[in-house]
């Protein structure tokens, strides 16, 4: 595990190298079959990812929070991709795979949504990097690195043509 403090730009693609054998030690210790969800639309990227790496059967799934956000009526619907589980979530090991975990909302939201779709027999998150700032006491069980970032700062995980990840760190205005 990382843990930085200094400035970015940090290396998905290095931490992305650091996720992966973590998931697979999480995914052979818990019972069979664990099913990968990636929260859109980084963590649909990083699950997609994973699956094909760790030679998973079937395909991920991509689960969206838009639809049970506390903050819906400012936001809206979101324009990335809505869920999509190609998998049975009843009594399903589900393991949610997110770039950045920051306050928990979005995982509370994402959670609602699972539910929407079945009651899976666990719930267990990997995710690439935790900013800390956590609002909901909800933590990842897998995290490539820890990264302290003022709240008015926002990491996003982007991906090129090729299908290489980096970060992406947006300041917002006060």
């Amino acid at each position: 595990m990382t843990q930085l403090n200094a400035p970015l730009p940090l290396d998905a693609e290095a931490l992305y190298a650091e996720l992966l054998p973590a998931v697979k030690a999480l995914i052979d210790a818990s019972p069979a079959p664990v099913v990968l969800a990636g929260i859109t639309s980084g963590g649909a990227w990083l699950a997609e990812r994973l699956q094909r790496d760790l030679g998973l059967p079937g395909n991920a799934g991509v689960i969206s929070s838009s639809m049970h956000r506390d903050d819906f009526a400012q936001r809206g619907l979101a324009s990335s991709a809505q869920t999509v589980l190609p998998f049975d979530v009843n009594g399903a090991h589900v393991l949610l795979i997110d770039d950045v975990l920051y306050t928990g909302r979005t995982l509370r939201a994402v959670i609602n949504e699972l539910f929407d779709y079945g009651r899976p027999a666990s719930v267990r998150l990997a995710v690439l990097v935790d900013r800390g700032g956590r609002e909901l006491p909800i933590e990842a069980n897998v995290c490539a690195a820890r990264v302290e970032m003022p709240a008015g700062q926002s990491l996003e995980l982007a991906k090129d043509d090729s299908g290489r990840l980096s970060f992406v760190l947006e300041t917002k205005e006060a």
